[in-house]
């Protein structure tokens, strides 16, 4: 698992992976509502990952631990 940060741009969501300097945007979420939000995330570059569903965030830019699925890095 991975520490990634997750804010809001004009455009939508963008993801960032500090530790290896990859910043995508985020072409979908599974969930994105104020009850549930997370679940299976796809970035523009093809890569996947799983935020464990929770509350959405007050604020953002948000730090949260994502596990990758598939895809490129």
């Amino acid at each position: 698992m991975a520490n990634i940060m997750i804010r809001k741009s004009e455009k939508g969501y963008v993801f960032y992976m500090p530790k290896r300097d990859i910043e995508d945007s985020i072409v979908s979420m599974e969930f994105d509502t104020p009850g549930k939000w997370g679940g299976e995330i796809k970035l523009g570059n093809g890569g996947a990952y799983f935020i464990e569903p929770q509350v959405a965030p007050e604020r953002l830019p948000y730090s949260v631990r994502a596990r990758r699925i598939d895809g490129v890095e």
